[in-house]
């Protein structure tokens, strides 16, 4: 299932370095159960990345160790691209895989367990007709944000972590006037809480159950 839109991926991600991945989850799960998960979703995200575009058009943008085994295994396994995430706020990080990548392209994260091969083909799609692609999260941040032209303005004055995030980002689409597709609302694996609804999730692989332990 491979999007035809010529749309790039930018995937962000930190290496899964127990006390440093995931800390809203270590009361939960500890230090190593946390890192644990965050390896398994972004294992998962490569996956359904893979199933969506062709390998030569994802980069895994990288932090805390760029060398990390972990990532080096993707890399080798999937044929993405690596790149060490630049210094700057989450803002200025996501412009720049948008910028680096030439063309349409879209940025996410790794611990949104409801992307799917389908979705990501149907964001690509979007960008075909429409400025912008954003996939809302519940909590009033975005789990995808894509472009056709990056423009650093998207990502002014953003307090990023707080739930004002997406009103935010409207707002500045808006200002540009740009039109904006949001093909679904989604929500990420962030909090104690969002374990077990990831956990129940239809079509997840048992062993993915495994990263809890």
């Amino acid at each position: 299932m491979c999007a035809d839109a010529g749309v790039s991926l930018a995937i962000l991600a930190k290496a899964p370095i127990p006390g440093k991945a995931k800390t809203r989850l270590i009361p939960a799960l500890g230090p190593e159960g946390a890192a644990r998960l965050h390896a398994r979703l972004l294992h998962r995200t490569l996956e359904v990345a893979c199933h969506a575009l062709p390998p030569a058009r994802i980069t895994l943008w990288t932090a805390l160790d760029h060398d990390h085994p972990l990532f080096l295994e993707l890399a080798t396994r999937h044929g993405i691209i690596l790149l060490p995430q630049p210094e700057g706020d989450l803002g200025e990080r996501m412009h720049r895989a948008l910028w680096q990548a030439g063309g349409p392209a879209m940025v996410i994260g790794s611990d949104c367990p409801m992307l799917s091969p389908a979705l990501l083909t149907a964001c690509a799609e979007r960008l075909q007709d429409h400025d912008a692609v954003c996939l809302p999260a519940e909590d009033g941040g975005y789990g995808l944000i894509g472009v056709r032209h990056p423009d650093p303005r998207l990502f002014d004055d953003i307090a990023w972590g707080t739930g004002s995030v997406m009103a935010k980002t409207d707002e500045r689409i808006v200002a540009l006037g740009w039109r904006l597709a949001c093909p679904a609302t989604v929500w990420d694996v962030d909090r104690p809480e969002d374990l077990r609804r990831w956990l129940d999730l239809p079509g997840r692989h048992p062993d993915e159950g495994a990263a809890l332990r």
